[in-house]
């Protein structure tokens, strides 16, 4: 029989992979977004059901539709900036909306979730790479959100047997292979995309935060993982899921860190022209290096990162700029 899965946030950049990820999977595939910082035309596998999380009717009115075997839970603000100047919107939408998504759940008798959750979480790191064990010590609002999300889906599972999985993502890079789907966001705030803009548009320059870290080339270490590599995590966690239940946790990155000055070149390589790039000084609270251990989810999942190539994450983004879907939204 089929399978359904209903994706909140569905709309935005993760999330929209992760439905294309599911429906070729052959999952039927619904997504409930407010739209506020998705895009309608990334809803291209299923209905969509414009309303927030937040709005308890009608999400459990979904719920009671379309009785889905899981929910995979994207909706969220993910700005760390925005979330330091002002927190309380983050835990209303984030902390506050996913309460709210869990309780309808209940009352739906919807019991199996998949949460979008960050590295975030960890906070400064204090050894690399990063296991599931490491410590959680946040350092802005938004690691804060995403932390106590997670607690409460333990005290979920404990309580009312709600099974879930909570998926601590690294740098999610690059584009969907076939252009269908990309990333975009307002105001953009990931390096590629900015990078790939300062090699297009000399006048909107790349600046590099901190040239003085403890690192080879002086900039600061990310693992940057493609963005369909989580989305084949999402799924294999799902299946996983339904066949056991259960609370787990699982990290999703390459293993493997990319210096800030590295991407640069990648850019300038697979673009044929070098960003423009101003250096400033390191930006409160990030660490020199974060780095990913997966051993955990190719254990237990079978889950292998093998789409995040630097140049490959490069390349499928760059190729997504060209889209004429990204040219519609540049001009929105």
């Amino acid at each position: 029989m089929t399978k359904t899965v209903l994706v909140t946030g569905g709309a935005g950049y993760v999330g929209s992979h992760c439905c294309k990820a599911f429906a070729s999977a052959g999952w039927a595939v619904i997504t409930v977004d407010n739209l506020s910082r998705g895009w309608r035309d990334s809803v291209r596998w299923g209905p969509l059901i414009e309303c927030d999380i937040r709005d308890g009717t009608r999400v459990r009115g979904a719920l009671e539709m379309y009785k889905p075997d899981l929910v995979a839970h994207f909706a969220a603000l993910a700005y760390v900036g925005e979330s330091v100047t002002d927190p309380a919107l983050y835990y209303a939408n984030n902390t506050a909306g996913t309460l709210a998504l869990l309780e309808s759940m209940r009352a739906a008798g919807c019991d199996r979730i998949l949460f979008s959750s960050t590295c975030a979480s960890y906070g400064v790191p204090q050894h690399v790479p990063i296991d599931e064990g490491h410590p959680q010590l946040p350092i802005n609002p938004y690691g804060w959100t995403k932390m106590i999300i997670e607690r409460m889906l333990e005290h979920y599972g404990r309580a009312y047997g709600m099974a879930s999985v909570s998926l601590r993502y690294f740098n999610a890079a690059g584009c969907d292979p076939d252009g269908e789907i990309g990333e975009c966001h307002e105001p953009e705030t990931h390096a590629i995309p900015l990078m790939i803009e300062a090699a297009r548009s000399p006048d909107r320059p790349f600046t590099v935060f901190g040239t003085d870290f403890p690192t080879l080339d002086g900039s600061a270490i990310r693992d940057y993982i493609h963005v369909k590599d989580l989305a084949q995590a999402h799924l294999l966690a799902g299946e996983m899921l339904i066949r056991q239940g259960g609370v787990h946790v699982f990290n999703l990155g390459t293993g493997v860190g990319t210096s800030v000055l590295e991407l640069v070149e990648a850019v300038a390589r697979i673009a044929g022209a070098a960003p423009a790039v101003l250096y400033g000084s390191r930006r409160e609270g990030d660490p020199p290096k974060l780095v990913a251990s997966f051993e955990k989810a190719a254990r237990e999942l079978g889950w292998h990162p093998t789409n995040s190539q630097i140049d490959f994450i490069v390349e499928t983004a760059l190729r997504w700029r060209d889209h004429p879907s990204a040219a519609r939204r540049s001009s929105h």
